[in-house]
Parts: structure tokens; C-alpha cells; sequence
């Protein structure tokens, strides 16, 4: 089968020929229909992670978010069968250990791997196929008539918003969400906000990404290029967000993210540091604490609570495909994928087979 393959970190992908995965006993392969191209495929592509010994190593195959046709089911798989269609969550988890059983899998210490595309023993959807381990606790089967190419948009990106908002800060009806960064986490942040009946100011550099803001829901558009983000927010929130996320993961984001919440406030991480960082980044804490103000980490989803999220979609509550700008074949992913370096993407673009 042909996949793109990572050869060496900074350098274009290697979309060739690659071996057919098989599936294990308790897992399943699935046949790509679309796979979502992540600006967490990107730091994977730069080898960025070394500072938290998790950089990806050459030889892998990237794509974590995609969606397909079950056509091979392992000897002892119960709940999976050949012509399922499923989306596969990034973070694999091993259904056993006390996170899983206790439905928060998408911190497992269990003995697979914890992120699809990302280890060289949990090779990604860049490719005609890919390998779901666990396949009874991580397939997330998918409602008929959904779209494939607006499941591989849900990917990490609402799944990881949904979470980080609504079971990690706990987002209320009529509270402000700020949001850093409106890239394809931010955007669908915005969505799934606006769905749990909150009020959103977008913060962002470029005025596409704040354009497409403004279309999902946004009530107040920040240029942080121009303004001085945290005033902004301040005032226009009557003294501070509620929750506010950092989508981009650098150091500015993350600090001004803190800095605009009001007093019992949530800061929430999303974006994952660059080399700038190195995974650390300086705050106010002595501010936090006079304030109480709470920082969270959000990583993906339980795929235990996958069904709640995808109901939302079969409703038309939210709808991740408004969010996708561009559909590519598999040879076009090594240049989109670089685009991303000078943040060259807005939206979010889709592997489609």
C-alpha cells in the first residue's frame, strides 16, 4: 500500500510503497476514507517532543485522525466487525488499565502505545490503511450517513475542545471562553463553546482566522498583531474570560491565555510548545495564586465519551465540515503539511481516498 512515510525530521514526506498492516488478535485494520492533517502532525514532522521524550522517530507513518471501513478483524475482537465504518481516536488506550476502566482512556498507562502515528509500533493514517489496537475499547463507530471527510475534521480537533471544554473547565451557559489561537482546535472550540450556550472572543494574528472566528460564532474578533490581547479580552468580558484556551501552544498564547481569565478562572492547554519552549513556559503564578486561578492540560478524548460528541454531530449541532478549506490526495500531503511552518492553512485540510 502506499503511505507517507517520515525519512527525516524538517524534510519532505516519502509517500511510497509500504507494507500492508495485519490485523492483531484484538485489533483491526480499517481501509482510510479521510484522514484530518493536524498541526500536531506537524511538530511529529519537525521532531519537536524531545523535550518530553516523545519526538517521533523516522520511519514513521503520520495521520491521526481519520475515519474508514473495518476489512480485517482480529480472532478475538467482539464488538468490531469487516464493513464498520469507525473513526480510530489518536489516543489509543489498552482498555484495561485503571484510567480506562474508570472511562478516562485518553491518559492510559497500559501497554499500548499512546498516540496513533506517533510510534513506530502504532504507524498512522497517511496511508490506504492503518491498524487500530484495542479495537473492542478505542473503535468509535460512526452514525450512517456521516461523512467521512467531517469525521477526519472531528479528529483531535473537536475531540480535544469537547473535552478540554465541557469535562476538564466545565464551560457553563452564558460564561465567556477566550480563545488563542484560531487554527483547527481554536475554530472548533469556538463550535463546540457556542454549543454549550457560551459567549467566545477570538484571539488570533491573521484576519482569515478571525473571518472564520466571526462565521462560527464569535462575538468580539481580537488582532493580537495590533491590540494588546489581554485588555481587549478583559474589557470585552466585564473583567476577565471565565475559560480561556491556549490553541497554538507558544509562549505568548500561554501566557496571555492565564492572564485574561478573571478571578476563579480556567485556563485550559491545548497546543503543544515548539523548540522555542522546549515544553516550558514562565507564568504568574504568584498572580494565579492570589486569584485562583486553575491551569488545566486537555489531550484528546476518552473514547468512552465519543458517543456524546458524535451525537452532537448527527444532530447538526455541530459541524466540523464548515470548518475544512481544502481536501488533498496522499502525494499532496508532504507540501500541506509544510505550509503549516509559515501558518500558511486556515481551516482545517482533509486526507480524502
Amino acid at each position: 500500500m502506499r503511505a507517507a512515510v517520515l525519512r527525516e525530521h524538517g524534510e519532505p514526506l516519502d509517500v511510497t510503497d509500504v507494507p500492508e498492516p495485519t490485523a492483531d488478535p484484538e485489533g483491526v485494520v480499517v481501509d482510510v476514507e479521510a484522514c484530518g492533517i493536524c498541526r500536531s502532525d506537524w511538530h511529529a514532522w519537525m521532531g519537536h517532543g524531545e523535550w518530553a521524550d516523545d519526538a517521533v522517530d523516522p520511519g514513521q507513518i503520520l495521520g491521526h485522525e481519520p475515519a474508514g471501513r473495518v476489512v480485517d478483524v482480529g480472532e478475538r475482537v467482539e464488538t468490531v466487525e469487516a464493513g464498520d465504518r469507525i473513526a480510530l481516536p489518536f489516543n489509543l488506550a489498552c482498555g484495561s488499565c485503571g484510567y480506562c476502566q474508570t472511562g478516562h482512556g485518553n491518559v492510559c498507562t497500559g501497554e499500548h502505545p499512546h498516540g496513533l502515528g506517533f510510534s513506530l509500533d502504532a504507524q498512522g493514517a497517511f496511508a490506504e490503511r492503518v491498524h487500530l489496537p484495542s479495537a473492542d475499547y478505542n473503535a468509535i463507530h460512526l452514525p450512517d450517513g456521516v461523512d467521512p471527510r467531517d469525521v477526519a475534521a472531528l479528529g483531535c480537533r473537536f475531540m480535544t475542545a469537547y473535552n478540554a471544554l465541557g469535562a476538564r473547565a466545565g464551560l457553563g451557559a452564558g460564561e465567556w471562553l477566550a480563545v488563542h489561537g484560531c487554527g483547527g482546535v481554536g475554530l472548533s472550540a469556538i463550535q463546540v463553546a457556542r454549543v454549550l450556550g457560551a459567549r467566545v472572543v477570538a484571539v488570533d494574528v491573521r484576519d482569515a482566522a478571525l473571518d472564520a472566528a466571526a462565521e462560527l460564532g464569535a462575538e468580539v474578533l481580537v488582532n493580537a498583531a495590533a491590540d494588546d490581547a489581554v485588555a481587549v479580552v478583559r474589557d470585552a468580558t466585564g473583567g476577565g474570560a471565565h475559560v480561556s484556551v491556549d490553541a497554538l501552544g507558544v509562549a505568548e498564547t500561554c501566557r496571555n491565555s492565564v492572564r485574561c481569565v478573571r478571578p476563579r478562572g480556567t485556563h485550559v492547554q491545548v497546543g503543544l510548545t515548539t523548540d522555542e519552549e522546549r515544553g516550558e513556559v514562565s507564568l504568574p503564578t504568584d498572580w494565579m495564586t492570589r486569584h485562583e486561578v486553575s491551569f488545566l492540560g486537555a489531550r484528546g478524548m476518552p473514547p468512552t465519551s465519543a458517543d456524546d460528541l458524535l451525537s452532537l454531530l448527527a444532530a447538526e449541532s455541530v459541524d466540523p465540515g464548515a470548518l475544512v478549506t481544502r481536501t488533498v490526495a496522499l502525494d499532496e500531503v508532504p507540501a500541506r503539511l509544510a505550509a503549516m511552518t509559515d501558518y500558511d492553512t486556515v481551516g482545517v485540510e482533509v486526507l480524502t481516498f
